[in-house]
């Protein structure tokens, strides 16, 4: 098969190396005679499985005791719900920063169950000043989006907050260190740098449990899944394996502080090549350029096919951008090897000494 490169901003490229310890495993996993994907979920496999996926994204997080870690379904679309009928009552102030098309989505939801409260609104360039933000008193939580998967906004920094702060990392989650004890929730899609779709992490602070409002129903209460240690139903079980696999591939390639070397260097490569050509344009001001969504534009758009279908016949795979805003993306998310970044800069440069 030709090499491909597969951009896509989710679901995502897997390591190639996981894949392949999924495929060994498929039939069979460990002399057992089953695959993952037909083990009871409660039965003594399974737990071995769930049990370190849990230990091992931990250890690559540095998750402090006093928080609860679950394995959940739904996407970041349910937390968008959740989140708000575990932390808030119907006439509590949450405060929300709106850096683009993923925080809109989140306020509109928030909205349908508390008082929302736009503290700061970004125009899809940047982080609105964090000393500007015009905070609520007594807000029930702070909700933010690390990572604007479609814009490519990333924030640099953790805000502040004297309030539970909460934060959808769907996309960028696991591609730097991170200090989770500044947080009372994270949430995330798995299908970007975790693993196959179907699967949501959250990491929520014990304190916080509990707290569900009257009415919300049984599988949308936090401590109903931490109390049952995320086996309240079955929950994705293949998914949480590959997320194990992935999590494993992670560890042995130096944590977060490895991978983060590795995506600073793809970034930086692929934002120099567009910087440098006078024929592409980058959105999105430099101090908060993502580095796992790099949005770009070329300088006519009447050129935006012959680009893609250049693309595709050299494997470069998934650069059309968000149907919302047009243009290219290219998604380098931890999976994505550095030599698919180097062929998309070598092709960017072909492409504009023949189009330019």
């Amino acid at each position: 098969m030709t090499q491909v490169y597969n951009f896509s901003s989710g679901p995502a490229v897997l390591p190639r190396e996981v894949m392949l310890a999924a495929q060994a495993e498929f039939t069979d996993w460990h002399g057992t005679g089953m695959s993952v994907m037909e083990m009871s979920h409660r039965g003594r496999e399974f737990t071995q499985i769930i049990t370190e996926a849990e230990a091992d994204l931990r250890k690559l997080l540095g998750v402090p005791t006093g928080y609860k870690i679950l394995f959940m379904q739904g996407g970041a679309h349910f937390q968008f719900a959740q989140v708000p009928l575990n932390l808030a009552q119907q006439d509590d102030t949450v405060d929300f920063v709106d850096t683009g098309h993923w925080s809109k989505i989140a306020i509109k939801e928030a909205r349908r169950y508390a008082n929302v409260q736009v503290i700061a609104s970004g125009d899809g360039s940047g982080i609105p000043d964090e000393a500007a933000w015009q905070r609520s008193k007594g807000a029930a939580y702070l909700h933010y989006c690390s990572n604007e998967t479609i814009g490519g906004v990333e924030f640099p920094f953790i805000p502040q907050s004297d309030v539970p702060l909460v934060c959808d990392m769907s996309s960028n989650i696991l591609s730097r260190p991170l200090d989770v004890s500044k947080f009372g929730l994270i949430y995330a899609g798995a299908q970007k740098n975790i693993g196959p779709s179907g699967l949501t992490l959250v990491i929520v602070r014990e304190d916080l449990l509990g707290r569900a409002r009257a009415g919300t129903p049984t599988m949308l209460d936090y401590q109903v899944h931490a109390e049952a240690d995320s086996l309240y139903n079955t929950p994705p079980t293949y998914a949480i394996y590959m997320a194990g696999l992935v999590f494993k591939w992670l560890l042995e390639r130096g944590g977060l502080s490895g991978i983060e070397q590795q995506n600073i260097e793809k970034a930086s490569m692929l934002y120099e090549t567009l910087d440098a050509s006078g024929f592409y344009t980058c959105p999105v001001e430099r101090p908060y350029r993502s580095r796992m969504n790099v949005p770009f534009r070329l300088a006519d758009e009447r050129l935006d096919d012959p680009f893609l279908e250049g693309a595709k016949a050299r494997g470069l795979l998934q650069l059309k951008g968000h149907r919302s805003v047009g243009g290219m993306r290219a998604s380098i998310y931890n999976a994505m090897p550095l030599e698919g970044v180097k062929a998309l800069c070598d092709y960017l440069r072909e492409f504009v000494r023949t189009h330019g």
